[in-house]
């Protein structure tokens, strides 16, 4: 009975710990992803999936990036149950350091694009980092990044100051 209960507390500790390490990565992901609402509940069913299921999920190389992908399909449930904003409502008072058209050029990316992006430049994970959080090659967070940055551009107008 003992070393049941020490297992239990061994895996509970185990998933607290998991949690403290991913949880902002992983909801930040989703919400740049598939808009704050869907992304923040898409996290927190993935999290609750992942305590459900813990035996073996921790046994995964890559727990963070299996959650992130139990999140993106739950998103796109989310999605198709009920349209929800993608960006929370700009702030009445103007902000000179954000540009006006960027939540609406975001939008216009595609969900993995938005995500690498927002992950990138917003949260300044590493290549390596983010292709490891969404479970793809750094290669792919290249050439997502770089698609995504040059459809921005083009949509804001920007140079490319290379």
């Amino acid at each position: 009975m003992r070393s049941t209960i020490h297992i239990e507390e061994t895996a509970e500790h185990q998933f607290t710990g998991f949690v403290r390490a991913n949880q902002d990565r992983l909801r930040h992901a989703l919400v740049a992803g598939y808009g704050w609402q869907v992304g923040r509940e898409a996290a927190e069913e993935a999290l609750v999936y992942g305590w459900e299921h813990w035996d073996r999920v921790r046994a995964m190389d890559n727990p963070s990036g299996y959650l992130y992908r139990v999140g993106a399909r739950r998103a796109q449930a989310l999605k198709k149950q009920q349209p929800r904003l993608l960006f929370p409502p700009p702030p009445t008072a103007h902000n000179p350091w954000i540009e006006p058209g960027l939540p609406d050029a975001l939008a216009a990316l595609s969900p993995k694009q938005r995500t690498v992006v927002v992950l990138v430049h917003g949260y300044e994970l590493s290549w390596r980092e983010t292709a490891r959080l969404l479970g793809i090659s750094p290669g792919s967070v290249q050439r997502h990044l770089e698609r995504g940055l040059a459809r921005l551009r083009t949509t804001l107008g920007v140079a490319d100051d290379d």
